[in-house]
């Protein structure tokens, strides 16, 4: 075998490789890695927007917060306050309670004391007609008049 002829067949077979390789092999292959390229460009486009979505997101939840706190806070003043009103008229309203039940109390004292000051009356009343029956119906002696105020004076 010749050198020359065996370098020229192996680089007509080299030939017909490359040309089967760029026909039906490459243009495969070729495709597939733009596929892969393409996707995997996509997948990077998707995530830097899913990223910029989340941003957003954070920012639109921090706002949410921050609204909800200071809307806390509105009410727990409006509660605040309206506890305040509900204690100052539950205070007054028992002001008010005190100050009637202290009416009706000292009314009802005066009108004992003055009931017991009638009592008090008519059994002074009774006692001095008793005594001034006993005066009458003995006779006239100082020393027996001494003795019967005495006994009224006890009494009373």
């Amino acid at each position: 075998m010749n050198l020359n002829a065996t370098f020229i067949f192996q680089t007509i077979v080299f030939l017909i490789l490359a040309w089967f390789t760029m026909q039906f092999v490459w243009p495969p292959v070729m495709k597939a890695l733009d596929d892969r390229a393409k996707k995997i460009a996509d997948g990077l486009a998707a995530a830097d927007r899913a990223k910029l979505e989340l941003n957003e997101a954070h920012k639109r939840v921090d706002a949410e917060l921050s609204q909800s706190r200071s809307d806390n806070q509105v009410r727990l003043a409006e509660a605040e306050k309206q506890g305040a009103l509900l204690i100052a008229d539950a205070r007054k309203s028992a002001e008010a309670e005190k100050a009637r039940i202290l009416a009706e109390a000292k009314a009802e004292a005066d009108q004992e004391v003055q009931r017991a000051r009638d009592a008090l009356r008519d059994q002074v009343a009774a006692l001095a007609v008793r005594g001034a029956e006993q005066i009458l119906k003995k006779e006239i002696d100082p020393a027996r008049h001494a003795a019967l105020l005495s006994e009224l004076k006890a009494q009373l």
